[in-house]
């Protein structure tokens, strides 16, 4: 079992950054496939980006923030990232940080469903 805790998040302007960090607890957290997804008022929770189960590892994004956003992750520090560069309004959702067992790679969208455990989010809100 695996505990996430999202931070990072805030307010910023359409075309900023910001960096939303996940802390994993436990042993194991090297043998998780990582996400990130995020949810806006009234809409469902939606895939953002996925990384394979090592630093460097293949990885995954939604269409709306491939070349805008970047995964990574830090296996030595059981955190995984998200860098999120040129934000616009529709960016504004809570971000939640998802861990996946089962499998090591990162190569497609996946499901909210095919996450086994979850954060409990963090808010960006980035005003136009």
């Amino acid at each position: 079992q695996v505990q996430l805790v999202e931070s990072g998040g805030g307010l910023v302007q359409a075309g900023d950054s910001l960096r939303l960090s996940c802390a994993a607890s436990g042993r194991t957290f090297s043998s998780y496939v990582m996400g990130w997804f995020r949810q806006a008022p009234g809409k469902e929770r939606e895939f953002v980006a996925t990384i394979a189960t090592w630093s460097g590892g293949s990885t995954y994004y939604a269409d709306s923030v491939k070349g805008r956003f970047t995964i990574s992750r830090d296996n030595a520090k059981n955190t995984v990232y998200l860098q999120m560069n040129r934000l616009k309004h529709e960016d504004t959702a809570v971000y939640y940080c998802a861990a996946r067992s089962g499998g090591r790679f990162a190569y497609r969208e996946y499901a909210a469903g095919e996450f086994n455990y979850w954060g409990q989010g963090t808010q960006v809100t980035v005003s136009s």
